[in-house]
């Protein structure tokens, strides 16, 4: 049995894919097992994963897609470490992540997850210094001190300042709130992090760019944009906070996510379900709801230059 249990979960992306393991193999601390679970991929990623013979490796393929948080699911259950991170294979460690992290779990034994700072990189890893300080302040890491997080709903909820790609976690506390929930594309890792946060996990935080975070475009573009906030619609209603303040900022985070969905769906041709979540999303921006509902009675040709036009000028 390893200490520390490294999931990265993939998914046709077989050359990104060998420098997010090269990251775990370079680490400081050598005491793991890396697990690679495959949703089906078919790009040459079983061969390339043929050719590597360290025993710390497994590879989990699995002949047909079963969706993102199922194929995640399916990594940690075959894992054994104490300590477990998952992160995706676009992404790498920095060589002294394991080291620094499992050594706060280690001296910490009421903490349950140790979450850091990233880099953000692009397709040819270079680090853009200018997007990861704007990172760290729009997810309120960079005023976030170090030390056990005193409120860890608010800064995983509110501010989002956790990634779970940058976390090192007990297995045990993901053990208890039942890890990923099945069949989630997207938002799974915002879920994970809140229902942590719920059930009285206490968190820390390392403010040291130990991670690195790709940026590149296969995460642009409509067609990611309409399932990623579906799930966020159901990632927001899967929670009723008891907090007025939390439970105020999921309604309007709720809202506006029906509404962009809404305006999306209307662009795309779904227009009685673009119609319905404009209405519902409305108090989001009256104006863009009653933009949305105009441009719907536009034959659909004419509603896509509109929406470009409107994108155009907004940047």
């Amino acid at each position: 049995m390893a200490k520390i249990t490294v999931c990265i979960p993939t998914y046709n992306r077989v050359h990104l894919l060998q420098i997010a393991i090269a990251s775990v193999l370079d680490q400081t601390e050598q005491d793991f097992e890396l697990i690679v679970c495959d949703d089906g991929s078919t790009d040459g990623t079983v061969e390339i994963m043929s050719r590597y013979e360290d025993p710390r490796l497994r590879y989990i393929r699995h002949q047909k897609n079963i969706g993102k948080s199922n194929n995640m699911r399916s990594g940690f259950d075959a894992a054994t470490g104490d300590y477990f991170i998952k992160f995706d294979d676009d992404d790498r460690l920095t060589p002294e992540f394991l080291e620094k992290t499992s050594a706060i779990l280690d001296q910490n034994p009421t903490v349950d997850l140790v979450g850091t700072d990233h880099w953000i990189i692009d397709i040819n890893n270079n680090r853009d210094q200018a997007a990861t300080d704007i990172n760290s302040v729009k997810w309120g890491r960079s005023e976030l001190p170090e030390g056990i997080v005193k409120n860890l709903l608010e800064v995983v909820f509110i501010q989002q300042s956790f990634q779970i790609g940058a976390t090192l976690c007990r297995r045990q506390a993901l053990i208890d709130v039942g890890y990923m929930r099945p069949n989630i594309q997207n938002c799974e890792d915002n879920d994970l992090l809140v229902r942590l946060a719920l059930a009285g996990k206490q968190g820390y935080y390392l403010p040291q760019r130990l991670m690195e975070y790709r940026v590149h475009a296969e995460q642009q573009g409509l067609n990611r944009a309409i399932p990623y906030l579906r799930d966020q619609i159901t990632y927001l209603e899967n929670f009723q906070f008891t907090s007025e303040k939390l439970e105020k900022i999921r309604r309007s985070r709720l809202s506006e996510s029906q509404l962009l969905l809404g305006l999306r769906l209307v662009e795309t041709g779904e227009t009685q379900a673009g119609r319905a979540l404009i209405v519902a999303g409305q108090s989001a921006s009256l104006p863009k709801a009653w933009t949305g509902l105009a441009i719907s009675v536009l034959p659909q040709p004419l509603r896509k230059q509109i929406f470009t036009l409107l994108r155009r000028a907004k940047s």
